[in-house]
């Protein structure tokens, strides 16, 4: 019998885990496993493990640790070979809905080779996909293929801005309208984060509601990193308009325009407005916030870890409370998504700082702080590889370190994926938001 590799689901979702079996190598034969993926934006990834077969001749990658490689210390892991993945070639990341496939290549030391592949879909089946260049407002709309009506999330970046398909698309695969907004940084719209108006997400969230007809009225927010900060305070300003937050990578205050400002801005300029007022944030007349950790990399050559500034900034008290995001206005749950290596601010402890207030104030509605331990600022959907955690910033261009590590990170966006689509379904069984 030859050598074949075997993967069930060979086309599916990329948050569908892949069942990936060798069979047809000599009995307890050194076997070695090649991944490799190139990704639209021009990067390319590959990963190495070795296996060891059973007396059948079959690696069965569900219940088989690599005894080396790239994710030997981390145990059996079904789609450890993806997640391992090393970047081999580095180009700036591009959002992309275009299926993704992973190529798979086994040799054992007889020289017995086998080949395989598989395909992870963004998009699926019967989901419709509208771009949105309506009322000012930018974006793009999905809209699940089974009937409606459906519960809706609008979709928000963070400092990269853009429009965040990837993300949206898979919400719309699970029975859920979704709005990937751009605020900044998409075309039609401001190349900065600078003096960002929130009536514009006031109209947003309007447009939704209108275009979608949700599902009890539930238009829930989710944001990534400054998009989180965003989420919270659009949840907090409109109570009557947005049902639940979900919260990436959160904060608990409000920032200025950091790295995502306009070209010579200083970082700490205004990023959010209402009523065209300015709206106060961290770092204004902050006494104990040190810039160093933001502008200068611990060591020559290597990437910048900015979280020690943010902590910094948090030791003037009257700085937070005047800069404290009121979550406890917002009208609905809460879910919060952390890593305690997170190296671009604190999460963790932003989430916490959230979850303590609220308990504080009495919250009327139920708040959850999931937090990953040896995770970074990267928390995005499962199976992707994890290994690159410092890339340079899309708006500043300085090489920032998201901190965790690659199989922190994995488990972090494998575990919570699944968490905020059942945090949804409950959410919105029992919403009434009718604005």
């Amino acid at each position: 019998m030859s050598a074949r590799i075997e993967v069930t689901p060979q086309t599916a979702l990329i948050d569908v885990a892949r069942d990936i079996v060798l069979s047809g190598f000599a009995p307890h034969a050194e076997v070695d496993v090649i991944a490799r993926q190139n990704q639209h934006d021009g990067s390319e990834w590959e990963s190495l493990n070795r296996f060891i077969a059973d007396e059948t001749g079959r690696v069965d990658l569900r219940a088989a640790a690599p005894v080396s490689g790239d994710y030997a210390a981390s145990g059996a892991h079904a789609m450890g070979v993806v997640w391992s993945m090393r970047c081999v070639k580095e180009v700036p990341g591009v959002d992309s809905i275009e299926p993704l496939r992973t190529e798979i290549e086994a040799r054992d030391t007889h020289g017995t080779t086998a080949q395989g592949a598989f395909i992870q879909q963004f998009l699926a089946d019967g989901v419709t996909r509208r771009e949105v260049r309506e009322q000012g407002i930018v974006g793009t709309l999905f809209i699940p293929s089974t009937p409606g009506p459906y519960p809706a999330v609008i979709v928000l970046n963070g400092s990269g801005g853009g429009v965040n398909e990837p993300r949206a698309a898979l919400y719309a695969a699970h029975g859920i309208a979704a709005f990937a907004l751009g605020y900044f940084k998409a075309p039609g719209l401001p190349a900065a984060i600078s003096c960002t108006p929130l009536e514009y997400f006031a109209g947003a969230l309007d447009w939704l509601r209108q275009a979608v007809q949700p599902k009890n009225g539930f238009v829930a927010i989710a944001g990534q990193s400054r998009g989180a900060e965003l989420a919270l305070l659009l949840g907090a300003t409109y109570p009557e308009r947005v049902s639940a937050v979900i919260g990436y990578v959160p904060s608990a205050v409000l920032h200025g325009t950091l790295r995502a400002g306009a070209a010579g801005e200083a970082p700490d300029s205004i990023a959010w407005t209402l009523g065209d007022k300015a709206l106060h944030h961290v770092w204004q007349d902050n006494r104990h916030a040190d810039w160093s950790a933001f502008r200068n990399p611990p060591a020559p050559g290597e990437p910048i870890r900015q979280a020690p500034a943010f902590v910094s900034a948090l030791e003037d008290a009257e700085a937070v409370a005047r800069s404290r995001i009121e979550a406890e206005r917002i009208a609905g749950p809460i879910l919060l998504i952390s890593g305690t290596d997170d190296g671009f601010w604190p999460s963790s402890r932003y989430a916490a700082m959230i979850v303590d207030d609220l308990e504080q104030r009495g919250f009327a509605h139920s708040v959850e702080h999931l937090r990953y331990e040896g995770a970074g600022h990267s928390i995005l959907f499962p199976h992707v590889p994890t290994t690159l955690v410092a890339r340079p910033h899309p708006v500043a261009g300085v090489r920032i370190t998201a901190g965790g590590s690659a199989a922190a990170n994995a488990h972090a966006n494998e575990d919570s994926w699944p968490r905020v689509l059942r945090f949804i379904e409950a959410a919105s069984g029992s919403a009434s938001h009718a604005a």
